[in-house]
């Protein structure tokens, strides 16, 4: 629908300070998981390679496999808050790499990346004359400082495929709607593979979407303002059990470490539902670098985060009085 696409360039100059025109630099899809799906089949050859920050969303390689791309994963770490640096990425880049993946803050750790590391990657990509997806479906949860998109860095523009949609911003997950802005010659490739394989996004859904853009903002600033306390809650309390848990800047997730108690983190995961109940997910779900921690979700009520931690913290005093 172009009256979307209007209001999606309208709202990504706005809070991203990137234009884009909605006649051909912009495309709706089913969710961000869709985009990034077509972005792989347009432009990813055989063999060609894909860099991407690791522990990550768990499509990002699957997606590069399924078009019998490689891919490098480059690992970020709890001491630098998981944020990515640009000399993690240059020790990893290896010849044949053609796109680089952010997902900017990330699921699971919600590590970001403040200006000075986005410029420098942005430099990076640059010199190695790389494309950029960047997944930025997080970003309006981003509570400390500001959000920087890649794509408005001068220069990054035109080799970069802005990703977002409404599934946690606007709290819009079953709807499926997600978009990609970018080079008119790259959304045509991406859209030449969508118009065949998924036709088009939910009408019903464009229209709610429409709907969001245009009066939602004021809805989603208020839920950000309780994901900030829900999340100061649950790492204070991670920490005050004894599980080493930096502070994420964005998203809705946290990521302790539960190294400490003995367990594996798959060991841990299903000790404590079996135990108490509570899900968390193994860190490795998220790739290797994932070893030792768990995600541990804080978007439902604050009453209910009280109830887990408390069920958490008897579990691992179980496991440190040898009663597990």
């Amino acid at each position: 629908m172009i009256e979307l696409r209007r209001a999606i360039s309208r709202y990504v100059e706005r809070n991203f300070s990137v234009g884009y025109k909605p006649e051909d630099e912009i495309i709706v899809t089913v969710g961000v998981s869709e985009a990034l799906d077509l972005a792989f089949r347009a432009l990813l050859n055989p063999g060609e390679k894909v860099l991407y920050h690791q522990p990550c969303y768990v499509s990002y390689h699957p997606s590069v496999t399924l078009v019998h791309g490689i891919g490098v994963p480059v690992p970020t770490f709890a001491k630098d808050n998981f944020a990515l640096t640009a000399e993690a990425l240059a020790a990893a880049w290896q010849p044949g790499c053609k796109i680089l993946v952010l997902n900017l803050p990330c699921n699971p750790t919600g590590g970001t990346c403040n200006r000075q590391q986005i410029e420098a990657i942005a430099k990076f990509a640059v010199e190695k004359d790389l494309l950029v997806l960047s997944d930025e479906i997080y970003s309006e949860l981003t509570f400390e400082g500001e959000h920087v998109s890649i794509a408005s860095i001068p220069g990054m523009k035109e080799r970069t495929i802005f990703l977002h949609g409404f599934s946690k911003a606007f709290a819009m997950t079953g709807w499926r709607i997600g978009y990609a802005c970018g080079p008119s010659v790259l959304i045509e490739a991406m859209m030449k593979v969508h118009q065949y394989s998924m036709m088009c996004a939910s009408i019903i859904s464009q229209e709610g979407a429409i709907e969001a853009l245009l009066r939602g903002e004021d809805g989603m600033k208020a839920m950000r303002d309780q994901y900030h306390r829900r999340r100061d809650f649950v790492v204070r309390r991670f920490n005050e059990i004894g599980l080493p848990c930096h502070l994420p800047r964005g998203s809705f997730y946290t990521f302790p470490n539960v190294a400490v108690t003995g367990k594996t983190e798959r060991e841990f995961a299903i000790g404590l539902l079996e135990a108490e109940r509570v899900a968390v997910v193994p860190g490795t779900a998220f790739g290797a670098n994932g070893a030792g921690f768990v995600r541990a979700c804080f978007a439902t009520s604050y009453e209910q985060l009280i109830e887990a931690t408390d069920r958490i913290d008897r579990y691992v005093q179980s496991l440190r009085s040898g009663n597990k």
